[in-house]
């Protein structure tokens, strides 16, 4: 199943189904957030004048607004930019959604970047499961983590789909802050999410 936003309610209602029917595994069920990664690639790459598809940001949180937390200094290639542009491009990156919106008049979403999002974690899925060692993309996942329920990390793939969470990304102190934003959006949209499947 595949829904938009990974973290909105039809990420838990999917979960509340499978229980209901005793076939939910935690460690099987991701809410896709690579959307915002690629867009955080591709912004970093634009201003740090590098090939996007060479860039690897890693993109932490949720997938709305303050919720989405990219570790710019943990990027790969390493970047370095002034604070105040770091402030902008993560403000970027955190409502590119809404300027997609924007510019389309209110007339749909992101439905194509959506697709290639879906497509890429899809298919690094597919070569862990097929054994491919070491794959590792960031999605939102039952995590312990932080004190959200919920949280998007980088997760190592394997064959029975989470392998190992690997937790938070060393964070400077900018994106510490951004953590502390963050944390109460987030527990307030899981407990959106999940006062949704209870009223069913």
């Amino acid at each position: 199943m595949a829904s938009s936003p990974p973290d909105g309610p039809l990420r838990y209602n999917g979960c509340a189904e499978m229980k209901v029917a005793g076939v939910l595994d935690v460690k099987r069920v991701f809410g896709v957030s690579t959307l915002d990664i690629v867009r955080a690639n591709t912004f970093i790459g634009e201003a740090a004048g590098v090939d996007p598809q060479k860039v690897n940001v890693p993109v932490i949180g949720g997938h709305s607004g303050v919720t989405i937390i990219p570790v710019l200094s943990q990027a790969t290639p390493s970047v370095s930019f002034p604070q105040d542009k770091i402030a902008a491009l993560t403000e970027r990156i955190q409502e590119a959604g809404t300027e997609v919106v924007k510019a389309k008049a209110g007339a749909g979403s992101a439905t194509l970047s959506m697709a290639y999002a879906g497509a890429r974690f899809a298919l690094a899925l597919a070569r862990a499961m097929k054994g491919e060692q070491n794959v590792v993309e960031c999605a939102y996942v039952r995590s312990d983590v932080t004190e959200a329920k919920y949280f998007s990390t980088p997760l190592v793939l394997g064959k029975n789909g989470l392998e190992k969470n690997l937790g938070l990304p060393k964070l400077n102190a900018f994106e510490q802050e951004l953590l502390k934003k963050a944390l109460p959006e987030l527990k307030k949209n899981i407990q959106k999410g999940e006062d949704f499947v209870n009223k069913k």
